[in-house]
This record gives C-alpha cells, sequence and structure tokens, in this order.
C-alpha cells in the first residue's frame, strides 16, 4: 500500500529534523526529497510549524508504541521493562548514526524563542516520563525500590538524564553515554545499592 502524500512528507521531515533542526529544514528541500509540489505541501500543512509539530506528533505515535511493547508484559519485572525500553530507544538511535532525540534536539533549538514549541516538546516528555513512571511504582510496590522512593520523580530523573546522554551521543556518534548512563541509573535506584545512592 502506497503512502499518501502526507504520509511521505511526515516521515521525509523525521529524518530531516532529526539530522538538520528547525530552522535549517527547507520546504523546497523537503519537496525536492519527496518528489512534492509545493501546492500539496500546503494543502495538508498551513506552514511550517503546522508541519513540524505534525511531525512531532507522528514521532510519539511511534513511542507510544514502544511503550506499549516493552512496558506490556507483565511476565518480565518492571525495572527490566523500564530499561528494556530505553534499549529500543537506543537501536533506533544506532540506526540513525546517533542523531540523538528529535525532543530532545527540537526542545533545545526552539524552546528559547517558541513558546508553541516549548510547551508542545514539555509535554511530550512528562508524558513519557508519566508512563514510566506507573512502571517504576510497580517496582516499588514489589520490593525492587526503597519503600519510600517516589516514582514521579525517579520517572522525571530517567529522562532528564536520558536527555542529557542523548546529546552526548550524538556529539560523539557513539553510545557510550547512553549505556554508561542507564547502568548508572538502574544501579542506583534498587533496593540492593547502598543507603546513600537510594533515590527518595
Amino acid at each position: 500500500m502506497t503512502h499518501s502524500t502526507k504520509q511521505r512528507l511526515i516521515e521525509a521531515g523525521l529524518r530531516m529534523l532529526l539530522q538538520h533542526g528547525y530552522n535549517d529544514l527547507g520546504i523546497q528541500a523537503l519537496l525536492d526529497a519527496t518528489s512534492t509540489p509545493k501546492g500539496s505541501f500546503y494543502h495538508h500543512f498551513k506552514d511550517k510549524e503546522d508541519f513540524a509539530l505534525e511531525v512531532v506528533d507522528t514521532y510519539m505515535q511511534q513511542v507510544h508504541q514502544v511503550l506499549d511493547v516493552t512496558l506490556s508484559d507483565r511476565k518480565v519485572p518492571p525495572l527490566a521493562r523500564v530499561r528494556s525500553f530505553f534499549e529500543a530507544v537506543q537501536q533506533s538511535y544506532k540506526g540513525e548514526g546517533y542523531m540523538g532525540c528529535l525532543l530532545g534536539g527540537l526542545g533545545q533549538e526552539l524552546s528559547g524563542v517558541s513558546e508553541v514549541f516549548r510547551k508542545k516538546i514539555e509535554d511530550c516528555i512528562a508524558t513519557i516520563a508519566k508512563r514510566l513512571a506507573v512502571c517504576l511504582e510497580e517496582a516499588r510496590e514489589q520490593g525492587a525500590l526503597a519503600p519510600d522512593s517516589n516514582a514521579r520523580q525517579m520517572a522525571n530523573l530517567l529522562v532528564d538524564c536520558w536527555e542529557g546522554a542523548a546529546l552526548r551521543s550524538r556529539l560523539r556518534r557513539s553510545p557510550a553515554s547512553l549505556n554508561a548512563m542507564l547502568d548508572f541509573y538502574f544501579n542506583s535506584i534498587t533496593v540492593s545499592a547502598p543507603p546513600g545512592r537510594r533515590m527518595s
């Protein structure tokens, strides 16, 4: 089944926004890459901002699909499910040449100049953290985390750390920062860690 023009533009936009960012994304370059007439672009999108916001929505649909797959298997311990989500994301980064996170890249580029994008990206990241917090709370209830652990705070910190590691992975074109961050985080939060290393 062939993709519609809108789907083709969005898929190309995902790659080009990740590689070039928002400000350096030229509409003409997008049209050339997809062999799309200019009129077709403006039939589907009001302007460049509207297009980029729809690309973010599509990206988030993909993120939710990965969350659904990795977090839903109750036969797997909850902390292992959380880590598997990030390992799956890391594999997508690898396939893209470690270009980092689209949300993080756009957030860094646009949050200081666009309230629309600032709020959009923050909402997306907060949504991911909220879903991870459910799994972390399950881990706390099962005794895998300290009883006084705050799952929401832990999820927010996890996502924050990941975004920083994703930036370093882009700078280095390497997974080393991602691996080190995951190892440190999960070693630190488990109940077997020294008391001073626990999070609450």
